[in-house]
């Protein structure tokens, strides 16, 4: 089961994604601010598969922080930025520092809970196809007896995952 945490600072829209997003078989955590959800994402174990978060909570940028720290805590993290205030510009910077995608709150004649879960499952299968050829490369380098301590840290990382 994919493990999401969802950030926003709005209650209402929180707890709507995290009822929407649960009903689609995830498991979902939330967090109110950019400092909870920064705590929360170095802290899980295993790391989240994926973080959706608004941009603009404490500070403009929030959703760049937290996405910021979802990368950091582990690469492969996929991250969805949510916003009631969409411009291009900011759209441009989530995607330039790796977000999986930006999507408006408010768009005239779209139902965002369901385009937001289908992002969620592509941003899934995103990673999915990531980590499946990560594990290539792995079996190949231990066939082959090719040294890459980048790769061991997966081996662990699975045995946590499929454990938990």
């Amino acid at each position: 089961m994919s493990r999401i945490l969802v950030v926003d600072d709005e209650d209402e829209v929180r707890l709507a994604v995290q009822r929407r997003l649960a009903r689609e078989g995830f498991e979902v955590d939330q967090a109110g601010s950019q400092e909870e959800a920064i705590g929360t994402i170095l802290q899980a174990d295993p790391p989240y598969d994926l973080i959706v978060t608004d941009m603009v909570m404490e500070e403009p940028d929030s959703g760049v922080r937290t996405l910021e720290a979802a990368l950091s805590r582990d690469i492969f993290s996929e991250v969805i930025v949510l916003t009631a205030y969409g411009n291009v510009r900011n759209a441009v910077e989530c995607m330039r520092r790796g977000a999986y995608d930006y999507v408006e709150k408010n768009i005239p004649g779209v139902d965002v809970y369901d385009l937001l879960v289908m992002k969620v499952n592509h941003a899934l299968e995103r990673r999915r196809s990531a980590l499946q050829s990560l594990r290539r490369y792995a079996d190949i380098a231990r066939r082959e007896r090719i040294d890459i301590p980048a790769l061991k840290s997966l081996g662990r990382r699975e045995a946590v995952s499929e454990a938990g």
